[in-house]
């Protein structure tokens, strides 16, 4: 990853152009908040290991003020210091007493010890799977998931859950895109990379350096925002993620119609594609409310011109019903299951899905 500093979404630069913006007791803070953006884009910059803690704490509170870098830095170092207590052994924060070290203190240390160590020694890496558009059966993009080595117990949900849990989230978040976009380099080129990331990481100031550097078009990256958000975040999220939709980089919501707040997210940040949860799929050939909910998403789509994908298509009545309903394209285990085999990518610049059920129901 880059470290060279890179422009902060909503920082302001002083001078005559710029009006001061005032606190509530009136003083200018347009110094202070670019001062602010330096200090947080110095921190995020840093790749030590030792230093992850902290950059995932920047980082959350950087998305719980993403206008407000000021804020974000202020509330960074007021608890700075009890999270480095909290992360300390007992004995070590008090020596003149015996070691009461609980087991959730010591599961939390051998976490991050773990994560680390996948960190450092990059021991993951990036499955594609297939998106398919149901008209043709053509591979259109691929998706990236992250895939652990030495793990196979371990799914990768629990990997970014421990890492949240280690405040290492970021980081690992930031590694698996890294492996994604050095993986997408041997995809078929005509293919989009649909990236998935959290709210926080696309409000990141180093995202848009990483994804130049990643050599890849702009029109063949899609950012996909897997996470619900809060209030805030839709309308930094659009301003933050502008001059990259610009070049061409396009927007994906995922887990559209699993969450209520999704719509109003949709409506706002206005995006280039929408990918209906497998949990609406699941069942859409025979439940009425499914198939309703499914086709006023696709409406909802066409109204705000976004095309809409179906995840987790498994069976051949799931792709009839999405297909009939107006879905573009389609991704699941019936479509193509994730590979992390390059052979298998290459095979997609050419394949064709069997699709004599796209559009019509089995009745079979």
């Amino acid at each position: 990853m880059s470290t060279e500093p890179t422009s902060f979404p909503h920082s302001r630069a002083a001078g005559p152009e710029c009006p001061p913006e005032t606190m509530p007791g009136g003083g200018a803070v347009p110094v202070i908040r670019r001062q602010a953006a330096e200090i947080i884009e110095a921190v995020l910059s840093s790749s030590e290991p030792e230093q992850g803690v902290a950059r995932d704490q920047l980082r959350q509170r950087l998305a719980a003020h993403p206008e407000r870098p000021e804020a974000a830095l202020a509330e960074h170092l007021i608890t700075l210091r009890s999270l480095a207590e909290d992360l300390l052994p007992r004995d070590a924060a008090s020596p003149t007493q015996p070691s009461t070290s609980s087991p959730s203190r010591e599961l939390v240390a051998n976490t991050r010890s773990r994560i680390e160590s996948a960190l450092q020694g990059r021991t993951l890496l990036t499955a594609f799977q297939p998106i398919r558009e149901l008209a043709s059966g053509r591979v259109v993009g691929a998706e990236a998931l992250t895939r652990f080595l030495g793990d196979a117990g371990d799914q990768p949900a629990d990997w970014f859950a421990q890492a949240r849990d280690a405040l290492l989230e970021s980081d690992l978040e930031f590694a698996a895109l890294e492996s994604a976009l050095s993986a997408a380099r041997v995809l078929p080129a005509h293919l989009y990379v649909a990236l998935k990331l959290s709210p926080a990481t696309c409000l990141d100031p180093l995202l848009p350096g990483l994804l130049e550097e990643s050599d890849l078009l702009p029109e063949r990256l899609v950012l996909e925002i897997t996470e619900a958000m809060t209030r805030e975040q839709p309308v930094a999220l659009r301003a933050a993620l502008a001059p990259l939709r610009k070049r061409g980089v396009r927007l994906a919501i995922d887990h559209a119609g699993s969450y209520f707040t999704s719509i109003r997210h949709i409506r706002q940040l206005r995006p280039d594609i929408i990918k209906l949860d497998r949990d609406l799929i699941a069942g859409i050939d025979t439940d009425p409310l499914r198939s309703s909910l499914g086709e006023a998403m696709i409406g909802f789509a066409e109204h705000i011109g976004a095309v809409v994908i179906a995840q987790g298509i498994e069976t051949p009545a799931e792709l009839a019903a999405v297909g009939g309903l107006g879905a573009t394209g389609g991704q699941g285990y019936l479509l193509g299951a994730p590979t992390t085999r390059p052979e298998d990518w290459n095979v997609w610049a050419t394949a064709r899905q069997e699709t004599g059920s796209l559009t019509t129901p089995d009745r079979s």
